[in-house]
């Protein structure tokens, strides 16, 4: 498995973007993650990700960019523990990460905290 983001894996439909929030999804903290996750059969890639940062919470775009690249990269390096148990239950999930913090965090407390998100929602599929 090639540990690549592909634009498939990018969540862009606006229909799929809006069933995540509209309810009926799950969700989690940990933080300064908030996980929500909707199973959708309206994607191309076993699972698709949107990675979210408030412009409340930081006003320069260098601050928001930052903290996106941190979550896209700790993603894409983690993201083995959760494709396989999608691959063998063949489904989809659409997942957005929401970032709570008002401060920026270093990568590997971001990296720690998307391992064990991706495990927690590996394990309550």
């Amino acid at each position: 498995m090639t540990a690549t983001l592909h634009k498939a894996e990018r969540l862009s439909r606006q229909r799929v973007i809006d069933s995540l929030f509209a309810g009926g999804a799950s969700s989690f903290s940990l933080f300064p993650l908030r996980v929500v996750y909707l199973p959708s059969d309206a994607l191309e890639a076993p699972a698709a990700i949107l990675v979210s940062v408030s412009k409340r919470r930081f006003k320069r775009a260098v601050k928001r960019n930052r903290v996106k690249r941190q979550i896209r990269e700790a993603y894409r390096l983690h993201k083995s523990l959760l494709l396989p148990t999608l691959e063998a239950k063949q489904m989809k999930l659409a997942v957005a990460f929401i970032y709570l913090s008002d401060r920026l965090v270093p990568s590997s407390l971001i990296e720690e905290r998307m391992k064990g998100a991706l495990c927690r929602i590996a394990e309550s599929l």
